[in-house]
Order: structure tokens, then sequence, then C-alpha cells
């Protein structure tokens, strides 16, 4: 079957909050510090402008969310999330998740998709991100607090769409 990224169902919903959480447990990657529930993760998930998920072979590994990053005449520009289970990390899903977020946001309307705290010791994810031709706007010292409570720098990027 192979590698396809698609729209969520209802389906794939366990995964989806379990991966979540995943991310959100390690606490070094999403600002989110509470994790979801079967109720919390349908409403989180169906909030979303748009969410993708990865499958290989049918089986879920990853997913992305895709919303406003705010309204007006802001509202243009888009923010995303990724998250990918760790026994799958290393195969390239994550790339795979971004061009797909990159080809919704367009389809959305969206004409910039915004990272606004991608956490400066990300390196894998920062690398991907300059390789696809997001562009860091500057850091932020202290800007995103881990899970042991120390402080770490964010890197906020963009990519016109």
């Amino acid at each position: 079957m192979g590698l396809s990224v698609e729209k969520y169902s209802s389906a794939d919903l366990a995964d989806m909050i379990r991966i979540w959480n995943e991310v959100v447990e390690e606490g070094i990657a999403f600002p989110q510090e509470e994790l979801l529930d079967e109720t919390s993760g349908r409403e989180f998930f169906a909030a979303q402008t748009y969410c993708g998920v990865a499958r290989l072979d049918g089986k879920v590994l990853g997913l992305y969310i895709l919303h406003p990053n705010n309204v007006g005449r802001c509202g243009h520009i888009c923010n995303a999330s990724y998250a990918v289970s760790s026994e799958s990390r290393g195969l390239h899903i994550g790339e795979k998740l971004v061009l797909d977020c990159l080809e919704q946001a367009k389809l959305h309307g969206f004409g910039v998709l915004q990272f606004n705290a991608v956490v400066e010791s990300n390196i894998h994810a920062r690398h991907l991100y300059e390789r696809l031709g997001f562009v860091q706007l500057g850091t932020i010292p202290r800007g995103f607090r881990m899970k042991d409570g120390s402080c770490e720098n964010i890197c906020p990027y963009y990519h016109e769409l």
C-alpha cells in the first residue's frame, strides 16, 4: 500500500490522540501541557481547518493540524503542528506531512504558513523546514519552557504559499 497522507476520519481519532499525547508528554516540542482524552481530542481535531494523517499500510503513523494563526487582517496566515509516533521517526513521515500541509494551506486560501515556536534544539524539524524553503524570522530567547522546567530559545519560521 505505501505511505499516504490524507484527511483524517473519525476512525483515526484514537491513533491521533495517542500520537498527539506522546509528543505533549515528551515536553520538548508542543506548547500544550494538557493531554487529550476521547472527548477533548474529538473537539480539538474537529476545530482545526484541516487535519491530515500519514498512513503506512493502513496504520496511522503521524498527523498534522492546520488552522489560522490569527484573525481579520492577519487571517491569511496559517499555523500548523506536526506529530509523528516515536516508533516511526526517521522514516521521512514529517516531510510528507509538511508537504501535504503546504498544499492544503494553499487550497484553503492561506497565503503564508507560519510556525510561532520551533524549539531551537529541534534540529531535525528545523533542517526539514529550511530544506523545504521556510525562512527563520529570528530567535526568541527562552521562549519555550521544557518539561524539566528549563527554558530554551524558539525560532519562528514562515513559508509563502
